[in-house]
This record gives C-alpha cells, sequence and structure tokens, in this order.
C-alpha cells in the first residue's frame, strides 16, 4: 500500500481550512464537498467523517474512488486519490468517534486509501 510522501505529510499537518473532498457517480459526473471533520488514521489512510453526506455517500456505495484537494498556510495545494472504503463499525469507525465533534452525528468513516499524490501538477506518488 501506498504512503503519504513525508513532505505530504507534514503539509498535513499544516493544513487551512476546511478540505475538498470529490467523488464520481456510476455515469462519471462529478460531486464535491468541503469536510472540515477529517483526520490522518495512519500514513496511508485519510479518513472523512460522514456527517451529512447525501450525494457522496451513494457514490462511496458504488465503488467511487476520490481525491482530497488541501492547501497548507504557505498556500501550497496538495491532492491525494484513492479509493475509499466505508466503514459502520471497526477500528477506523472507532477513531473518528474519538476526533468527530460530539454535536455531529458521525455516520461513519470514509477512508481514503493514498493511491496517487500531487503538488499542483507535480507527481509526488
Amino acid at each position: 500500500m501506498a504512503a503519504l510522501p513525508e513532505e505530504v505529510s507534514k503539509a498535513w499537518e499544516n493544513r487551512k481550512g476546511p478540505i475538498i473532498l470529490s467523488t464520481v457517480n456510476n455515469k462519471g459526473i462529478p460531486n464535491s464537498i468541503y469536510a472540515t471533520c477529517v483526520s490522518k488514521y495512519n500514513d496511508d489512510i485519510i479518513v472523512i467523517a460522514n456527517n451529512y453526506f447525501s450525494k457522496t455517500l451513494k457514490n462511496i456505495e458504488d465503488n467511487s474512488k476520490g481525491s482530497i484537494l488541501f492547501i497548507t498556510k504557505e498556500d501550497k495545494s496538495y491532492q491525494v486519490k484513492g479509493s475509499i472504503e466505508y466503514h459502520k463499525n471497526g477500528l477506523v469507525f472507532e477513531d473518528m468517534k474519538k476526533w468527530n465533534p460530539k454535536n455531529y452525528p458521525g455516520h461513519a468513516a470514509a477512508a481514503l486509501k493514498v493511491e496517487e499524490v500531487y503538488s499542483g501538477a507535480e507527481k509526488l506518488l
């Protein structure tokens, strides 16, 4: 399994604002959402809490791959692409429940498995 390059792992800790999570439906139509409830589970998985997914959930259930776009405090952007697993229980879900704000439902954890990483147009992985 691919892991985030050290540069990107450090950038993740220095990100600002929400991330953008993009998925596609089974007809290839993209959907993007802002997400603030996110965490790096380990060096090869980034988790997004499903607090209010709608089209995003349908896309994940239809086996969509996804991408996460984020920006650092120095305005450097990174994109992480990969497959998404949906966890309604288990270790990834339990970890999400620890950091997801208590006033949000945290229905499940969408875990993006790192497959490709970019900084702008430069492929890092």
